[in-house]
């Protein structure tokens, strides 16, 4: 890229920069701290491309005049976790609302696939669940207990061995995103394949509507963090495919920054679903309206929080 074109792109960003600068008094440091980190990456392709030039050494101004005021507000900042559920991890989600639409369609795809395959072919089963695990259900199933494997383990013990392995599973389903898009896209619909093909399970043998009321309630939270996750994994991954105008290093930093953001982000919710999965969803004889109002409630937090919340946060603005 030429370098008029370079500031062509980029003039008006930088005036709202230093528009926001000058009101420093008023001026939110992590919003700040957002500024100085796209200036960085800016005056990382210039130094690269235009070192001698003065958009380099304008740059190079103005990314220290960020770090300064940065760092002389941020002892006054307190409220750092409230602005990050409020609004960081909201723009990020807005942000990535491409990435996140083409892993939810990717999951339920391959979730598709799993069930086709599983009501085609009676072995694909087995093959993708395990035999041991087949074999233990139609094992419960043939007790009259088909979800007799969530009472299997102490409340507190399963809710905490759930809650690490969930979070291991989103993290390796995000961390895929290292070799490009395509390592998150396979695990995506590895796991897509999986549900459907427990769903095909349940439903040969006429059980499909008992086991979503009971599966859905954690797994309404836990699948669709897991999914997001996957967003995540995407934003990280088209960091390194598509770098646009930054260097592929900086673009793939920048696009590790965002998606790590959102993972960590939804760390409260796989809490949340291992607490239903190790507490509540082993009590399978509960009332199906009580069953179906926590489903509910949960797929309508996921829906407000992480589908509408962020296009409020973006109409906004910083």
């Amino acid at each position: 890229m030429q370098e008029v074109a370079f500031l062509r792109q980029n003039a008006e960003k930088w005036e709202q920069f230093e528009a926001l600068l000058h009101r420093r008094s008023s001026a939110d440091p992590d919003r700040l701290a957002e500024l100085f980190v796209e200036v960085t990456d800016d005056l990382s392709y210039a130094k690269t491309f235009f070192p001698e030039s003065k958009t380099t050494r304008y740059l190079n101004g103005l990314a220290a005049e960020v770090h300064q005021a940065i760092y002389r507000n941020r002892k006054e900042d307190r409220g750092r976790l409230i602005r990050f559920w409020k609004y960081e991890l909201p723009r990020e989600v807005g942000r990535a609302r491409r990435e996140m639409l083409l892993a939810l369609v990717l999951f339920l795809t391959s979730a598709g696939v799993g069930a086709l395959s599983a009501a085609n072919d009676p072995g694909f089963a087995r093959l993708i669940l395990g035999d041991a695990y087949v074999n233990m259900t139609l094992d419960n199933i043939a007790k009259g207990d088909p979800m007799a494997v969530y009472k299997q383990m102490a409340e507190l013990d399963m809710f905490l061995a759930i809650t690490v392995n969930n979070v291991w599973v989103a993290f390796k389903v995000f961390a895929m995103g290292l070799l490009t898009s395509f390592g998150t896209a396979y695990l995506l619909f590895q796991n897509g394949v999986m549900l459907g093909a427990f769903h095909a399970l349940f439903f040969d043998r006429g059980l499909l509507l008992e086991s979503l009321l009971v599966v859905y309630i954690h797994g309404a939270l836990e699948i669709s963090a897991i999914i997001i996750a996957g967003g995540a994994g995407f934003v990280m991954g088209n960091g390194l495919l598509f770098p646009g105008t930054y260097s592929r290093r900086v673009s793939f930093m920048r696009g590790a920054r965002r998606g790590l953001k959102i993972v960590i982000g939804l760390v409260p919710i796989f809490v949340a679903a291992g607490f239903l999965e190790g507490f509540v969803t082993r009590h399978t004889e509960m009332p199906p309206a009580l069953g179906v109002s926590i489903i509910g409630a949960s797929f309508a937090f996921i829906v407000w929080y992480f589908g509408i919340y962020p296009l409020r946060v973006e109409r906004r603005g910083p």
